[in-house]
């Protein structure tokens, strides 16, 4: 069975792991408790194939450490959270994908080249953009529009997700897992690196 470790980051409150714990319970967490860190793993069926996923639920991006640097050296693949209702998180997760392109090697190009890229063909680095909160729909600061020029802009997938209805979580972590699938075959070095604090949920 393959593995693949992914990192989970973005802003306080935004919601990274009430979507975690939705995808690997099928439970709604609510309340806020901010995330020092969590592990989490979970089998994962892709393309007729079993994978062996571990989630890092980081801490705010606000509270980033030399710690977190390691983890996105070490990680396969990175989901970036923001919320739907706080237009203002999308500039954290801007400032974590450009970290994550300078520690990682892969050179930043321009958004017109982004968009020219065929279709389903991301950067190198496996890469989701995910905006919580899709049921507060009164609460929206982030339009429809605005997403979609984000992933045109980055040349990522993005998803409009709801831990509290489910909506589009599966689709997240399918995604990620098909992308580091791709960005690292079998027969290639699937070192395993460090061993966490934390608690791991296996299901």
């Amino acid at each position: 069975m393959r593995s693949f470790t992914t990192l989970v980051l973005g802003a306080g409150g935004v919601g990274k792991s009430a979507l975690t714990v939705r995808f690997i319970t099928n439970k709604f967490l609510d309340g806020y408790d901010p995330t020092i860190e969590e592990v989490y793993q979970k089998i994962v069926p892709i393309a007729g194939e079993l994978s062996s996923l571990e989630i890092i639920d980081t801490a705010g991006a606000e509270q980033f450490t030399t710690l977190n640097e390691l983890y996105i050296k070490s990680a396969d693949g990175f989901i970036l959270v923001f919320s739907l209702s706080q237009q203002s998180t999308i500039r954290e997760i801007d400032m974590i994908r450009q970290q994550i392109y300078r520690i990682k090697g892969a050179a930043a190009t321009t958004p017109h080249h982004h968009s020219a890229a065929a279709p389903g063909q991301y950067r190198k680095i496996p890469l989701v953009v995910v905006g919580t909160k899709s049921d507060l729909v009164n609460e929206r600061e982030v339009s429809r529009e605005t997403v979609a020029r984000l992933g045109a802009a980055w040349g990522v997938p993005c998803y409009e997700t709801s831990a509290k209805t489910d909506r589009g979580v599966r689709e997240v972590f399918d995604d990620i897992v098909r992308q580091m699938a791709a960005r690292y075959p079998k027969g290639g070095d699937r070192r395993k690196r460090r061993r966490h604090s934390g608690k791991c949920i296996v299901m």
